[in-house]
Order: C-alpha cells, then sequence, then structure tokens
C-alpha cells in the first residue's frame, strides 16, 4: 500500500477513462493519473476518517478553474454521499477561500480540487480540518488506508443514486475582496505605511484571483494591471509557478524570458517593485524588483525580512529548512523574533504556529514563511472577533508585501549559501525514501 498523498495533498494528470477502484489507485500511484473513481473512493474513505476536531458530517468542497475540476468535485461529493455526509458546494474559488469556507459554514472538513502551480492538465485535492487546516502525514495515512480497505470491498451504488448523490446538498458563496477588506484594516496599523504609488503588473496565473484582484486592488488606490488574462491557459507562461527564488533577467533578456509578468516590465528605478506573481490556486504570491541592470524574484524570504524591518516588534515566526531567514539569523535570540523551523510545506508553518495563536483582538504578530512565497498569516475568525486561523493566502500576502517594503524600504536581503535552480517537471512519484537512492540521501 502507497500512501496517496504528497508534500501538498494529491495530484495527478486528469484522465476520464472509467475504472474501478483498484485500477484507481492504481493510476494514481503507477502512472500519476487522477480519475473520476479515485475521487469517489476518497470521498468515501475520509467520509469515514472525519478528523476528531468539530462536529457533525457537513464538508465544504471547492475548486480552480482547471477544465474537469467540476465533475472531479461531483464525483467526490458522491464519494462523501456514500458516507452519509453533508455536502456544501462553495464553487470555483481559491484555496484559501476553501479554508475560509470551512470556518465560515462550521463545517467538520474541507476540500480543494486544484494542482496548484501544476500545469493545467493536472488536478488533485487539497485537504483541511474543522479549523482550517490542511492535513498532516497521520491522518493522510489513515486516509489512504482506508481507501485502499475500500477498494477491497463490493459497494454498488445504482444509477439512481448515483445521479442523485453527486449533486451538493446546498451551496454557499464565499467573498473574497470582503474578506480581503477586513484583513487589510487590521494589518494596516501595523506597518503606518499606504500602498505605493507606482504602476504595477499582476500575474494571477489566470487563476480565481484573475477575476477580482485588479480591480479591488484599484479601488485601494493602486495603479496595477492584471496580464494573465492573455496567458494560453491556467499557470501557462505565468504565474509563482514559473518564477523562482533566486532568478534574475537583463533588461535584454526579458522579452525572450517567455513568462507573461517578466516581458511586461519596464523600468521605473533602481529599487522599484515593479510586479507581482500569484500560483494558480491562490495560496502564494512572489514579488519582482528592479536592479541595476534589470529584475529579480523577491520572494517569500525578501518578504519576510521586510516584514520584520518594517514593523519591529515581537513577531513569531516560523521558517521552513529550505529559508534563508533561518540562516541568516539567530532567531532563538533576536529580540524581534521568536522563531521556529519547520519541515518543508506551508502546512507546518502553521503546525509550529498553532499554539501561540492568541485570543485577542488586535492582529496578532506573527506568521510563517517559505522562499517559494507561501506566506501564513494569522486571519479573524469569521464570527468570532477574538479568535484567529492561519492561512496562506498569495492576496493577502501580496498587500503585505507592499505595506512592508513601503515603510522599510526595497533593498536586497543579503542572501545565504543557496544559489539554486528549482527542478522543472520532476516525477515525484518515483520517489518512496524506500530504494537505494534514499539510503545514500540519509
Amino acid at each position: 500500500m502507497s500512501n496517496l498523498f504528497g508534500t501538498d495533498g494529491i495530484r495527478g494528470r486528469v484522465s476520464l477513462d472509467v475504472c474501478d477502484d483498484e485500477g484507481a489507485l492504481e493510476h494514481i500511484v503507477d502512472q500519476r493519473l487522477l480519475t473520476p473513481q479515485l475521487m469517489k473512493l476518497l470521498g468515501e474513505a475520509l467520509g469515514r476518517c472525519l478528523p476528531e476536531e468539530g462536529e457533525g458530517s457537513q464538508v465544504v468542497i471547492g475548486w480552480d478553474e482547471r477544465p474537469h475540476n467540476a465533475t472531479l468535485a461531483a464525483w467526490l461529493t458522491l464519494g462523501f454521499h456514500a458516507s452519509n455526509c453533508e455536502v456544501v458546494h462553495i464553487g470555483c474559488v481559491s484555496t484559501p477561500m476553501l479554508h475560509y469556507g470551512v470556518l465560515e459554514t462550521n463545517s467538520r472538513l474541507g476540500c480543494m480540487i486544484t494542482a496548484s502551480h501544476n500545469p493545467v492538465d493536472d488536478s488533485g485535492i487539497k485537504v483541511f480540518d474543522a479549523l482550517g487546516r490542511k492535513s498532516m502525514p497521520a491522518y493522510e495515512t489513515l486516509v489512504s488506508e482506508t481507501a485502499y480497505s475500500l477498494s477491497q470491498e463490493d459497494r454498488e451504488i445504482d444509477e439512481v443514486d448515483r445521479q442523485a448523490w453527486m449533486k451538493p446538498d446546498s451551496e454557499h458563496s464565499v467573498d473574497h475582496a470582503a474578506w480581503l477588506e477586513r484583513r487589510l484594516s487590521l494589518i494596516q496599523p501595523i506597518f503606518e505605511s499606504s500602498f505605493p504609488s507606482n504602476a504595477l503588473v499582476l500575474d494571477s496565473s489566470k487563476g480565481h484571483a484573475a477575476h477580482w484582484l485588479t480591480t479591488w486592488l484599484q479601488k485601494q488606490g493602486l495603479s496595477i494591471e492584471e496580464v494573465s488574462q492573455n496567458a494560453p491557459a491556467m499557470n501557462d507562461g505565468c504565474g509563482a509557478g514559473e518564477l523562482s527564488p533566486g532568478q534574475s533577467w537583463t533588461w535584454d533578456e526579458l522579452s525572450t524570458s517567455g513568462h507573461l509578468l517578466i516581458q511586461s516590465l519596464t523600468t521605473q528605478g533602481t529599487g522599484a517593485l515593479l510586479g507581482a506573481a500569484l500560483d494558480g490556486d491562490g495560496d502564494r504570491c512572489l514579488l519582482v524588483r528592479e536592479t541595476n541592470d534589470g529584475v529579480e524574484v523577491v520572494d517569500g524570504d525578501d518578504i519576510a525580512d521586510a516584514v520584520l524591518r518594517a514593523s519591529p516588534k515581537a513577531w513569531k515566526v516560523a521558517a521552513s529548512i529550505e529559508s534563508n531567514l533561518k540562516l541568516l539569523s539567530n532567531i532563538e535570540e533576536d529580540a524581534n523574533m521568536q522563531g521556529f523551523e519547520t519541515a518543508v510545506g506551508d502546512r507546518w508553518l502553521s503546525h509550529a504556529l498553532a499554539p501561540h495563536v492568541p485570543v485577542q483582538e488586535q492582529q496578532p504578530l506573527l506568521f510563517g514563511i517559505e522562499d517559494s512565497g507561501h506566506i501564513v498569516l494569522s486571519s479573524p475568525h469569521p464570527s468570532d472577533t477574538n479568535h484567529w486561523s492561519l492561512v496562506g493566502d498569495g492576496a493577502m500576502t501580496l498587500v503585505l508585501a507592499l505595506l512592508a517594503f513601503e515603510s522599510a524600504g526595497t533593498e536586497s536581503m543579503q542572501k545565504g549559501w543557496k544559489k539554486r535552480l528549482s527542478v522543472k517537471n520532476p516525477n515525484r512519484w518515483m520517489w518512496d525514501g524506500r530504494n537505494e537512492l534514499a539510503d545514500t540521501v540519509e
């Protein structure tokens, strides 16, 4: 039996071929193919393994704009109904809005159908508990074991029930712009700064944010233009998934970069923030800044550094092992920062910060950082002004970064030892941790 989950959920290339449960498991493990039958099986397994937190059996499902996600959502809904769960659909949203939808509807579980920055032909699933936190390895192992066990059972659903159970029990609408408005009112007083006055270019990966974020930012007084609507498809030559920490271009290289955002930039002076890119499901953000001879990526470490310089207060910070922030700062002894080192993956940032979330009305001074642009921040609970959740939201990361850099200045932080290039198109499914290569690495 293989654990079906990776670093951040399950992802695979979508195949609509008909198969049974065992075939669905073989497809995802051996060929990285994600089928509707697998989504049904996952719905059943998740429904039988509801997390300890929360009450009842209501689950929320949302999805991004990939071509077959509505179909996958219907099959996931079928699986949850087969396990006697009530299902709420929130439709096409970003991943942070799935987090918010779980809290707003007081649901037991949430599922976001997405493959983040992967190519548009891929899809997948991210799972959230009743507190809006991403699933952890022990729970994912339990769900995987349950899915394999169910695949050995004879569980037929007649056609009439199948069609009925693919439909949600109810639908719910979430408003990202209103949520962001509330969060801005809480975070802006910490920095005592406004947004920059120079023109910016926004690349939302042709995801959900492309429909509303530019308009919202313009209402806040920014001069900003969205460019990802010109992309052939989501994540195709656009978005944060096509950018890497440490990347830079000369002005002569911009036109041949192959990236819509980079191609769209024009000079505004050394140090100026020129643009920003979200990933396909909207949970992370990278910026681009002008250098002496071109432009460079402003990664999560840079954003964290600006936040700490702009607001010299006692922040609690979680940083993954990939972060230069951890390398360059003795954060256990820094008076302005109490730090925690974590594994890779934004769920570990939330896990490290969760015990330190206070019960209070003011914005808690804590955040989690990965150089990939995942920034986990505290967010007010929809129905309780004293309670806070933890969530990574690319739109909020952009807001935070613009305020912080406007207050602290845009000079580059001194980078550590890592001068790396991201591996492109890796086959992560070949890594199981139990082969000769794994032994050598260990």
